[in-house]
């Protein structure tokens, strides 16, 4: 998950008390650093940090031919010197920079098998089908300007030598090599090109656009849905028009990427779009101004006395939009209004800063969450202030094996703080901070910064959140054996082999949670039903709710 970046390169990310906000913080999240840490990050990417000639023993003067791609060595030095730099000062532990970079280089082969790069006798030499092409003297083991330009040395000699890398893009080539450097990290840390780069900003922090969801088609861009309350709906389109024109310009033949690419715009500019409706021939001309659009993570429905509130995912509207429903769904629903289900099943995460907020709303005392890394700005501490938008009334929450990172967090800030159910199967175990790192190329780099803990102090990694009532242990088709456990639950000798286990049954088995509550994907018919049982009894909800921390509790043992 990260936090939005301007165009500088930056860590947004908390360092004041533990009770404030981290204003743009990942869970994923981005990190703020300290002004003393990105004053040396400006300095170790100075223009031209380290001449590739230095390193450069001796190359092959034969067979060597001007490069025909994009590719220039300067920008590419930088690029990975702004890699290295990174991992070396971000990364959650240290690593070693040669390996790394070796790792990276070594991936060259992948798209010409008779490339080869090895360390010996202090040199990095280059072969290509067996012959020496080329050698460089090897960095010091913490320089990470060097080793930048040494990266962009032997992709500059590699393209000069061989035909095969020819036909990749400078993009797929500086993809594959962070591919190879980044596979000796976590599974988390990532590198994402200008492209890929500008869509997950776009669906982190939003973007200039109309608040349509279209799909490219022969003959033009259908309209597959309009949002409520932006320019699209404003201006009257809706959904199964046909859009033929944008300013004027066909879009029959356009792709995917190229339509959106042409909704898309900056926020107040304007575009006229030529669209037919459903049903019938005649077009008609619509104006709009473009709005800054963030992607919809909350729909909020009433069923029966219940608020259901599905969250899909954590950007930086997410926490504004749930209060909203809250207090949408409240002068709805009145004095009818029993309790909250919030569906977290199938979410993989998003920004920490909008799980804490989202947690707090709810929690109105006490800790959410803390966060733990190598570096020192990665110590952080969030904790509740005291309100609570749900008004006290009883809080369920959904989670599933796709529940991961920022969901995982309100899901145990939620039980430890005893301030609802947690129902469901075991989550993800997602339980590092990511930061995100904007590179020389308009690229990005995500970086593994911290581990996160629960309030009551276990790491969720590798671990997840056990619900306080488990669903996955029983079949779907036997909905009515479940709800009937349930509400014998109140019995004192509960067995690990009856159909639905609590907290308390699992607490013995907490060194191995998934035996006692496997991971389920997609979650179970039977979690709603339990949510809709605990929220209409509340004695129940006590009885249940009284055993809320006694797995997090058991997991610290």
């Amino acid at each position: 998950m990260a936090l939005r970046l301007g165009n500088q390169r930056s860590f947004p990310w908390h360092t004041g008390p533990a009770s404030a906000r981290a204003p743009h913080a990942a869970a994923s999240g981005r990190a703020r650093l300290s002004g003393r840490l990105r004053r040396g990050l400006r300095r170790s990417l100075h223009a031209g940090a380290v001449s590739l000639a230095l390193f450069l023993v001796a190359a092959a003067g034969t067979d060597q031919r001007a490069i025909g791609s994009d590719y220039n060595a300067y920008q590419a030095s930088r690029l990975f010197a702004a890699g290295y730099n990174d991992i070396a000062k971000i990364y959650i532990e240290d690593v070693a920079l040669p390996a790394l970079a070796l790792d990276g280089v070594h991936a060259l082969s992948s798209l010409d098998d008779d490339i080869r790069v090895a360390r010996t006798d202090g040199e990095i030499v280059v072969r290509l089908d067996g012959r020496r092409i080329g050698s460089y003297h090897v960095p010091g083991p913490r320089d990470a300007d060097a080793w930048g330009a040494v990266t962009a040395g032997v992709i500059d000699l590699a393209l000069r030598s061989s035909d095969a890398l020819a036909g990749y893009s400078t993009e797929d080539i500086y993809a594959r090599v962070f591919d190879g450097m980044l596979a000796r990290l976590d599974g988390y840390s990532r590198y994402a090109g200008a492209d890929a780069a500008r869509e997950n900003r776009a669906s982190r922090d939003g973007f200039g656009g109309i608040g349509a969801r279209v799909h490219a088609r022969d003959g033009g861009i259908a309209v597959v849905s309009v949002r409520a309350g932006s320019p699209a709906a404003h201006a009257g389109l809706m959904a199964g028009d046909m859009i033929v024109a944008i300013d004027g310009s066909s879009a029959a033949a356009l792709s995917q990427r190229e339509a959106i690419d042409r909704l898309r715009g900056h926020v107040d500019s304007r575009l006229a779009l030529t669209v037919r409706p459903q049903d019938g021939p005649t077009t008609r001309t619509l104006r709009l101004r473009r709005a800054h659009i963030v992607p919809k993570t909350v729909d909020a429905r009433a069923d029966g006395r219940l608020a259901v509130i599905e969250i899909s995912g954590f950007n930086q509207d997410t926490a504004h939009a749930l209060e909203q429903a809250v207090a949408d769904l409240d002068a709805r629903m009145g004095d009818r209004l029993a309790g909250y289900v919030l569906d977290l099943r199938g979410n993989p995460g998003g920004l920490l800063d909008q799980a804490v907020d989202v947690a707090d709303l709810f929690v109105r005392h006490g800790r959410i969450v803390s966060t733990h890394g190598r570096h020192a700005d990665s110590h952080q501490y969030f904790t509740a202030r005291p309100d609570d938008v749900g008004d006290d009334r009883p809080v369920v929450v959904l989670i599933d094996s796709g529940s991961a990172s920022a969901a995982e967090i309100v899901a145990a800030a939620i039980q430890d703080n005893r301030r609802g159910v947690v129902v469901g199967s075991l989550s993800y175990g997602k339980g590092t901070v990511q930061t995100v790192l904007r590179l020389p190329n308009r690229g990005e780099l995500t970086l593994t910064w911290a581990r996160f803990h629960a309030p009551s102090g276990y790491a969720l990694t590798d671990r997840g959140v056990t619900p306080d009532v488990c669903t996955s242990r029983h079949p779907d088709t036997a909905l009515n054996e479940v709800l009937a456990a349930l509400t014998d639950s109140r019995r004192a000798d509960t067995r690990a082999g009856d159909p639905l286990p609590r907290a308390g049954d699992l607490a013995a088995d907490a060194g191995a949670p998934a035996a006692g509550c496997p991971g389920r994907p997609g979650g179970s018919a039977a979690d709603l039903a339990v949510a809709r049982r605990l929220l209409t009894d509340r004695t129940l909800y006590r009885s249940v709710s009284a055993d809320a921390p006694a797995i997090a509790q058991a997991a610290q043992q």
